[in-house]
């Protein structure tokens, strides 16, 4: 499999929101619910311009694409979406691999994210842990969103 990770470019915000969509839509939520997730699934031109966000390329195409957000009290990993017909392919592990790595050369010890209760295993896989949840209700719904954490060894 050969997947080549790259820096987004900020004309890249439609393209990338539209797997972001595509992502959650492969888990069978209600379209109701789509809607609701519109301004958390949107990746903006601004978003890309003042974080580090990264596309995997594969045979040509954006097949998914993932973001490090750091600020003075946190590093998180946002925006990890891959394209379904990539899914279960190799990306996500390279594309996580890259952003962990990149994490590193910044000198971070540890990033945390929320994930989809349907993309838990993948980075227990990854090596995550969780560290708690994150509760709220939608559309009257019980919803629980792992919070995990990845500890990052200092780069040798």
């Amino acid at each position: 499999m050969n997947v080549q990770i790259r820096r987004a470019r900020p004309d890249e915000s439609e393209q990338l929101t539209a797997i972001a969509f595509a992502a959650k839509r492969h888990w069978d939520y209600p379209e109701s619910w789509i809607q609701l997730w519109t301004r958390d699934l949107t990746i903006t031109p601004e978003f890309i311009a003042g974080n580090e966000v990264f596309v995997a390329i594969r045979e040509g195409r954006i097949a998914g694409c993932g973001a490090l957000v750091v600020s003075d009290k946190l590093s998180e990993l946002e925006h990890m979406w891959i394209d379904p017909p990539h899914m279960g392919s190799g990306v996500g592990r390279a594309l996580f691999e890259h952003l962990t790595r990149r994490a590193r050369e910044l000198g971070l010890s540890e990033l945390e994210l929320s994930a989809d209760p349907n993309a838990e295993g993948f980075y227990r896989r990854m090596g995550a842990r969780r560290s708690g949840e994150v509760r709220y209700e939608i559309e009257g719904q019980p919803r629980v969103l792992p919070r995990m954490k990845i500890e990052l060894q200092p780069k040798q």
